[in-house]
């Protein structure tokens, strides 16, 4: 039996797009209703053919729905909240996908009062974004992290991780303050760094942008590639979950002076006993299947 028959999807960018593909290959039955604000990517979806039908307005798109997943950046899901209000029928299933929980958990309460809302974070993606770049496979092994309000339904939130569960899914229930601490830690804040990182590089005086990209190694070919994220969507998530995104900075940064000082005095033994633990937690996650052990992170070299 399929959790939900019918599945909305609002915005249809990387995240959207793959879910749509992966609800097509995992739960072909189910009809998958589609919308973006961006007529340009309601055409191109029409002409990709993911979506069972693509509609001209989020309202519109929600009408006899069972389930709507909004794939919008945090900064405007009370923005497509709003619209949707009107058009949502009484008993479907509201979720997300979005990096911060706290914040939206809040939003969407706000702007849909009486709904039965149950925010979700996929852990997974990649640096590209546009309704070209998904694909079915991008949820399978990885984390989907439900952070239900304290009065949501047990079915619906076991009808939303059934839902998760096949695509491919690993899930975990967490609550939405933990989720944004977390979270800041193992995302929000290395793309920080990363986008920090190679901001630095590119304002160098004494370096060129040429050479920047010439000489690139592994590790800025790796930050390059978290930098690369989509930009408005970062945006978003740094703002919304400001609160644990500047504990965890300044957690670092106290922490970066202390190895800025091992350097400065010559102390190698800390410098090696901090290099030895950071290299057991690669292994650790290698180990638990969240990489790619292969030679150069499973780069391919035609």
């Amino acid at each position: 039996m399929l959790p939900f028959a019918q599945i909305t999807i609002i915005g249809l960018g990387l995240i959207g797009s793959s879910i749509a593909h992966a609800v097509r290959q995992t739960m072909p039955s189910a009809r998958i209703i589609g919308y973006d604000s961006d007529p340009a990517v309601r055409a191109r979806v029409l002409e990709l053919g993911f979506c069972d039908d693509v509609s001209d307005s989020a309202g519109a798109a929600v009408t006899d729905t069972e389930l709507v997943i909004l794939c919008v950046p945090v900064g405007v899901m009370a923005d497509v909240a709003a619209e949707i209000a009107a058009d949502l029928p009484a008993d479907a299933v509201i979720s997300d996908v979005g990096s911060s929980k706290d914040s939206v958990q809040t939003a969407l309460a706000a702007a849909l009062p009486g709904a039965r809302i149950i925010p979700a974070h996929p852990v997974a993606g990649t640096e590209n974004s546009g309704p070209d770049s998904g694909f079915a496979t991008l949820f399978h092994d990885r984390w989907c992290i439900l952070t239900p309000p304290n009065d949501a339904a047990k079915g619906d939130v076991e009808r939303l991780k059934a839902f998760w569960e096949k695509l491919g899914a690993n899930i975990e229930i967490m609550d939405p303050k933990h989720h944004d601490l977390v979270l800041a830690v193992t995302s929000h804040l290395p793309h920080l760094i990363a986008y920090t990182i190679v901001g630095t590089a590119s304002d160098l005086e004494d370096v060129t942008r040429g050479e920047v990209i010439k000489y690139s190694a592994g590790g800025f070919r790796d930050f390059t590639r978290i930098a690369a994220s989509d930009p408005t969507m970062w945006r978003d998530v740094f703002l919304s979950n400001k609160e644990a995104v500047l504990e965890m900075l300044q957690r670092f940064s106290e922490d970066l002076t202390a190895l800025q000082r091992a350097i400065r005095w010559d102390k190698g033994d800390e410098l090696f006993d901090l290099f030895t633990k950071t290299r057991a937690i690669r292994r650790r996650i290698i180990e638990e299947g969240q990489d790619d052990a292969a030679p150069d992170f499973g780069r391919t070299h035609d």
